[in-house]
């Protein structure tokens, strides 16, 4: 029962990113309103296929590791994506980037993305432990 509660909320994660991946891939501007990313001239391009593919790709191995049979490993992918965002994001904010309210929910969905991540993997990847049978009722004859 915990595997595949463990594997729907990795889902609803999932498609939560498709949303907003698939949503800058059409509309690059959308990242302005999500993430205060000016999208302007040529960084428009770099901006729809660089975000929206990180987005993609993160959900893409997400669903494949909570759904596919011996690909639990795919759920290390996303963690490693996010991992990696929040790591620069430290390192920005110990340089001195500004940070507001936006940065800091940035950092906190980073950090629960990646539990949840390597937190699925680690539980999906053990073995599934039986329930003891229960003994015989003790019956005299």
């Amino acid at each position: 029962m915990v595997n595949w509660v463990l594997r729907g909320a990795i889902l609803l994660w999932a498609l939560l990113f498709v949303i907003v991946g698939a949503r800058g891939l059409f509309d690059p501007a959308s990242y302005t309103e999500s993430f205060g990313i000016l999208v302007e001239g040529p960084a428009t391009n770099t901006i729809r296929a660089d975000l929206s593919a990180f987005f993609l790709v993160a959900a893409g191995a997400a669903a494949i590791g909570a759904l596919v049979p011996g690909w639990l490993r795919a759920l290390l992918v996303p963690a490693a994506l996010y991992g990696t965002a929040l790591v620069g994001r430290v390192f920005g904010v110990a340089n001195g980037d500004p940070v507001n309210a936006g940065i800091v929910q940035a950092m906190i969905i980073e950090a629960l993305s990646v539990l949840l991540m390597v937190g699925g993997w680690w539980v999906l990847s053990r073995p599934v432990v039986a329930a003891p049978a229960e003994a015989p009722a003790d019956t005299m004859h």
